[in-house]
């Protein structure tokens, strides 16, 4: 199963081709996407990004995880995050959302099992 490609990114606003919603956050993964809604795990800009939001994800068969910490990159990604996807030998690349959407779609388009999370705000 393939990653879906992110369609469109703008403030506040994301796509993702062959999804008709709109999402402000959001998840992808190999096969599908979803709303990332930060309050079923109480995730803030500070901490940030939580292994609790990243662990559907990987579960969902990504080998490769795009973190996108929004526009102006107020979203942090604290060690632990990071720490937890490396430990389930999950290569993760954490950037800037326009750049992340940027590097998600390259690897997509390769065939890379690829999810990501992305901030379109702040």
């Amino acid at each position: 199963m393939s990653s879906p490609e992110i369609a469109s990114i703008s403030w506040g606003r994301m796509t993702v081709k062959g999804c008709s919603t709109t999402y402000k956050d959001c998840k992808v993964w190999p096969g599908g996407s979803r709303t990332w809604d930060w309050r079923e795990t109480g995730t803030d800009h500070v901490p940030g990004v939580q292994p609790a939001d990243v662990e559907e994800v990987v579960q969902k068969g990504a080998k490769t995880l795009v973190i996108g910490r929004g526009m102006s990159e107020a979203l942090q990604v604290p060690p632990s995050t990071v720490e937890y996807l490396k430990k389930h030998g999950i290569d993760v690349l954490v950037l800037q959302t326009e750049k992340a959407v940027r590097e998600y779609n390259a690897l997509a388009s390769k065939g890379v099992k690829v999810g990501g999370i992305f901030h379109s705000t702040c």
